[in-house]
């Protein structure tokens, strides 16, 4: 079980890790109207990345003393 619940942080982290990403993205280069958020705030967007990523670096780092 606990294999489980390390694969779901890292897949909800690349979830979370791409929504932002093309908000961020779409929102400089793109048209508004595609960006997932409107490019409401980039902080928000930028935070939200680095929360993934130590997401998905946790849940990888435990996943791995597992084995």
């Amino acid at each position: 079980m606990p294999k489980v619940l390390c694969m779901t942080g890292i897949v909800i982290s690349l979830l979370v890790a791409i929504l932002f990403a093309l908000d961020l993205i779409l929102g400089f280069t793109g048209p508004v109207w595609a960006a997932p958020f409107r490019s409401a705030s980039v902080l928000m967007d930028v935070l939200f990345l680095l929360c993934a990523g130590g997401l998905g670096y946790l849940s990888w780092s435990t996943l791995k003393e597992q084995d």
